[in-house]
């Protein structure tokens, strides 16, 4: 059941960090708050990567996470999330409207923070699971 542990931490991440999200965007304002919003969403996107493949290493989840979060933000740069977003206006917060190059690089931070969580985590877990090994194998208890 490799990566089970690791599909549940980010299922479970995914609506807390939709309540942050909508948080900054309703109490936040200017700047900041708009920064704080694109680096939630960028750990959303993670999040959702590792639940769809929780055996991929946090570097592929995470390159796959920046490249969606690119690749949402090129499309503003087109109608498309516009004409999506005038049809129904919670499209706004999933594909924006307007294209702005600093989101890039904030992105890029919000997916470094998550897969360093991600990391850490993992290690933890597998040192302590190699622990429980290791005591069962020497006749103690996990």
């Amino acid at each position: 059941m490799r990566g089970a542990g690791r599909r549940l931490s980010a299922v479970v991440a995914v609506p807390l960090v939709v309540a942050a999200g909508l948080g900054v965007r309703t109490v936040g304002l200017g700047a900041a708050a708009s920064a704080a919003g694109d680096v939630l969403y960028a750990v959303l996107v993670y999040a959702l990567v590792v639940a769809l493949a929780p055996r991929w290493r946090p570097a592929v989840a995470a390159g796959t996470a920046v490249a969606v979060c690119w690749l949402v933000e090129a499309a503003q740069l087109t109608s498309i999330p516009v004409a999506l977003a005038d049809a129904w206006w919670p499209v706004r917060y999933v594909l924006g409207t307007s294209f702005v190059w600093t989101d890039l690089v904030l992105y890029a931070v919000g997916v470094l923070l998550a897969s360093g969580v991600d990391l850490v985590v993992s290690r933890y877990r597998h040192a302590r699971s190699a622990a429980e090994v290791d005591g069962l194998r020497r006749g103690g208890r996990a």
